[in-house]
């Protein structure tokens, strides 16, 4: 798409507090609205600048049929292990990243953990499990290993972690996953998919709607905010993407139609622009998928991580539509929005949500920009 230079200028101009903005404390959901779907959805109209206030349960009549709704199908795993130092001090594991060795990358909280001392999780004379610190890396950033593995003890030793700025207990930690989720990996929702229903995913299939399932493990450096000062100079967090041959055939074939592509949170968004880039062999993929660089398709199959970092200046090539949440300050996930809608657009519609009482980030409400 054709670009202004003063445009480009200014995008490249850009700074981390041009995305900063002040939100009332009361306006962070503390607990999720029931049923799932009946939360507030404001539709932004990217052509027209017109904003709509309605429910996530309206989303039928915004969508057409041959339109790919596209899923993040990750689940939350318990990461939060509380534990016990060998000298018997409180000390609490967060998983972050299995890594290929069978060691975890995670956060520690805890005096003196350092390379070599182990933590108990759980308890001896019960289910448990030992982690020995085998790297020290950058702040709270360790590599542990388990003994037992941890994976197949996670549901009974672990807690399902909530983000910072939710203080609320929540009774039911399904609450915290979406209805569709079925890959376990992430450390954080992908939240815009905690709206969905079996009742609205129904209502979506008999309007003629496609769906395309992506797997993006989500990581915890998404509620990290961006502390440069020049966003360009961020460093963007990996995280495991796969997509199958089956979903990207969805995508493609759809576009060749003239059907949209409607992306269901950032996480998919980024997942999609990723593999549109693969598909054009303007991102590295090693090993290359199957069909990668073929100048008829939108994205490419592939499974690998991204560190795709989405600003204002991007172009995106595989998503038509998006259905998010109201995001942080100064997060790569609302850089991510203004990017797709254009930054008066979202700073108008966010005053107007916070204005209009909107509630805010993971078990907020949802925004549908078209």
């Amino acid at each position: 798409m054709w670009r202004p230079l003063s445009r480009i200028i200014e995008d490249l101009d850009m700074k981390t507090a041009d995305f900063d903005y002040h939100l009332p404390p009361e306006r962070i959901a503390q607990t999720p609205i029931e049923p799932r779907d009946h939360a507030r959805m404001m539709a932004l109209h990217r052509a027209t600048g017109v904003i709509e206030h309605r429910r996530v349960y309206d989303l039928p009549e915004y969508l057409r049929a041959g339109d790919v709704l596209v899923l993040n199908d990750t689940r939350v795993i318990h990461a939060r292990l509380p534990g016990r130092k060998e000298t018997g001090g409180r000390a609490e594991i967060f998983l972050l990243k299995r890594l290929a060795n069978g060691a975890w990358q995670v956060l520690v909280r805890g005096r003196n953990l350092n390379e070599g001392k182990r933590v108990l999780v759980g308890e001896e004379n019960a289910a448990h499990a030992w982690a020995t610190i085998e790297q020290v890396k950058e702040g709270p950033v360790r590599v542990v290993r388990f003994e037992p593995p941890i994976e197949d003890l996670l549901d009974d030793l672990g807690e399902v972690p909530l983000p910072p700025y939710i203080h609320e207990p929540l009774p039911d930690p399904e609450r915290y996953q979406t209805v569709f989720g079925r890959r376990a990996g992430s450390v954080a929702a992908p939240t815009a998919g905690l709206h969905f229903t079996p009742e609205l995913l129904l209502a979506l299939r008999e309007k003629g709607v496609q769906f395309a399932y992506v797997t993006l493990h989500v990581g915890l450096d998404t509620f990290k905010p961006v502390t440069e000062e020049d966003p360009h100079e961020h460093k963007m967090h990996r995280e495991w993407v796969s997509i199958s041959p089956e979903s990207a055939r969805l995508v493609n074939e759809a576009r060749l139609r003239g059907h949209r592509i409607v992306a269901v949170g950032t996480t998919c968004v980024r997942a999609l622009e990723t593999a549109a880039k693969i598909a054009l062999g303007l991102a590295p993929c090693d090993p290359a998928p199957e069909g990668a660089a073929c100048g008829w398709q939108t994205i490419a199959a592939w499974t690998g991580e991204t560190d795709l970092f989405i600003l204002p200046g991007h172009t995106f090539r595989a998503v038509d539509a998006m259905l998010t949440n109201f995001h942080l300050p100064r997060s790569t996930l609302l850089m991510l929005v203004a990017a797709f809608a254009g930054k008066e657009l979202i700073d108008r519609a966010y005053a107007e949500a916070i204005a209009t009482g909107y509630r805010f980030y993971s078990f907020g409400d949802a925004m549908l920009i078209l």
